[in-house]
């Protein structure tokens, strides 16, 4: 799932927390699902944005040799204006782009 391709609501809206529970059966099974996306979403934002600075990493630590770099400044400014991981991952979850399972469920039924 690319979370680059999703376009969140941005727009500050209060969420009827009975329709989480929806497809999992269970309000704090689909928070934790959504926990777990959001925390995946972060490293790879994490990951991507290390990457990307990492090419302007200079050899040299003198405070003197400092100056602006407008690439990096971009690249900084992208991933700023970035929906908030726990955003994508409640877009994500409305629209049944999440494969979740709970292992103990799947243990119970097969017994």
């Amino acid at each position: 799932m690319d979370y680059k391709k999703n376009k969140p609501d941005l727009n500050i809206n209060t969420r009827d927390l009975k329709s989480f529970d929806d497809k999992t059966g269970n309000i704090y099974e689909s928070l934790v699902v959504l926990s777990k996306r959001s925390n995946q979403i972060s490293l790879e934002i994490k990951e991507e944005i290390n990457a990307k600075l990492s090419e302007f990493v200079t050899g040299s630590d003198n405070l003197e040799e400092i100056f602006e770099n407008r690439e990096q400044i971009k690249v900084a400014k992208y991933y700023e204006h970035l929906p908030k991981p726990t955003l994508i991952a409640i877009a994500e979850f409305a629209n049944d782009q999440i494969f979740f399972r709970n292992p103990l469920k799947e243990n119970k039924e097969e017994e």
